[in-house]
């Protein structure tokens, strides 16, 4: 295999553009975000995520799996929930059952700063996909995004 190799360079290729309609994606998200709400597009994620959390069996997420859902290190993850901890939006509290681990809950201000800022977080993730659903190279992948939501409603 070589530098050269088409199967390679198709590839480089793929990713180039997946990383261009991601990067799109989140740089609008970020703006309408940061205007609209003073909330960045992780903060957005992570409130997201931790919302969706329910106090049955296994309804809270451990910090590592919260990193992974949204997409940074343990430590990024917890440096995020302090910041946000701070703006009171998150609270910590340790957990009922094993007093090692530590819950992380979107307080009522959080909530209600998620639920203002999803409307805008849907447009900007809309009109990014719509833009690049005009271009050739991106086209396939906004096509790929949208079989993946199969029976979901549009955002």
């Amino acid at each position: 295999m070589t530098a050269t190799d088409p199967a390679m360079t198709a590839l480089a290729h793929s990713w180039s553009a997946l990383s261009l309609l991601h990067g799109r994606i989140e740089n609008r998200a970020e703006r309408a975000l940061q205007a609209e709400h003073r909330l960045s597009a992780r903060e957005y994620s992570l409130l997201d995520v931790l919302s969706r959390q329910h106090d049955g069996e296994g309804g809270h997420l451990q910090m590592r799996q919260v990193a992974d859902c949204v997409v940074l290190s343990q430590s990024a993850t917890t440096r995020l929930v302090t910041r946000l901890e701070n703006r009171r939006l998150l609270s910590r509290y340790l957990c009922p059952t094993d007093r090692r681990g530590i819950y992380t809950d979107v307080t009522d201000d959080g909530l209600r700063l998620l639920e203002e800022a999803r409307p805008t977080h849907n447009t900007a993730l809309r009109e990014a996909l719509d833009q690049a659903a005009d271009e050739p190279v991106l086209a396939p992948l906004v096509h790929a995004v949208q079989q993946l939501q199969g029976g979901v409603q549009s955002v």
